[in-house]
């Protein structure tokens, strides 16, 4: 089922914001599948010479792709800290968002264990991505992603290289962001082609902060979120981005829901999308 409003339509290509990082989660898995990448336990260490970065310290050099995906790298950075020194309000005006990442100094947290939302972390496993595999970013998504599942009218947003930004901004309509979401419900395959290994959507899908009180749960660039209709309770795996945008994905249920919305900056965004999903369309669909 679909609805389009305020003269949106299928074709419409949304702004979805940080929906754009969960494609970051799938490309990285790609590449380990293809082998341009070892495994998500490589250290940043292995792409860059970290001693020419400001604030070196050897902790740095035990920065782990894994701890990007999951946003537990260690950096000083904190996206929902307007006074951290790695927010990503800090990141935008500068000329190398790679070179303001590295040069962020690390916290006193044990890399793998504290959560904190780093957009900047998830620019920098995109540089990585774009070293690492032929012909560069742009390329290996639209030939091992983009096109596998027909999706041929997309915008991505660009760093200051020209690279694409796995910050988020990536464009898309609303019937493409729900194949991306099918294809996790798919374990990865699609048309019969494995596109991401199921073992990578399994890790993608665990969470790794169990014990936070601020949130239900995180994965490899996919938040947690369960949703209850009286005493039953329904795991779902989003992407999410400011402004409320989602690609719902219910573990139990074969349902994915994809919500757009520009309630950009605005403090009810995702809790009217929460309560959409949990008032209206769960129960719509489950009797």
């Amino acid at each position: 089922m679909e609805e389009y409003f305020n003269n949106y339509n299928r074709d419409s290509l949304n702004d979805t914001r940080s929906i754009g990082k969960s494609f970051a989660s799938a490309l990285m898995g790609i590449a380990i599948k293809d082998g341009y990448i070892k495994n998500e336990n490589q250290k940043i260490s292995e792409f860059y010479d970290l001693k020419t970065f400001k604030n070196y310290s050897s902790q740095k050099e035990n920065v782990t792709i894994k701890s990007l995906l999951t946003m537990s790298s260690g950096f000083k950075g904190n996206d929902q800290d307007e006074e951290s020194p790695g927010n990503e309000e800090n990141m935008y005006p500068t000329d190398n968002w790679i070179k303001f990442t590295l040069d962020l100094p690390m916290t006193e947290n044990k890399i793998g264990e504290t959560w904190n939302y780093f957009t900047a972390g998830a620019v920098l496993s995109g540089d990585i991505l774009d070293k690492s595999v032929p012909k560069g970013l742009k390329n290996y998504a639209d030939k091992k992603l983009f096109q596998p599942l027909g999706i041929t009218n997309y915008n991505w947003q660009f760093t200051p290289q020209k690279k694409p930004s796995l910050a988020g901004g990536l464009r898309m309509n609303t019937l493409d962001l729900a194949k991306f979401g099918q294809l996790y419900k798919n374990n990865g395959i699609w048309n019969g082609k494995t596109i991401v290994n199921k073992d990578w959507i399994k890790k993608s899908f665990t969470n790794y902060f169990s014990g936070n009180p601020d949130f239900e749960g995180y994965g490899y660039l996919f938040w947690r979120k369960v949703y209850t209709i009286g005493n039953k309770s329904f795991e779902t795996y989003q992407s999410s981005g400011n402004g409320g945008n989602k690609i719902i994905m219910f573990t139990e249920l074969p349902i994915v829901m994809v919500i757009t919305a520009k309630a950009y900056n605005k403090p009810y965004a995702h809790s009217q999308v929460d309560k959409i999903v949990q008032e209206y369309l769960l129960p719509a669909v489950y009797k």
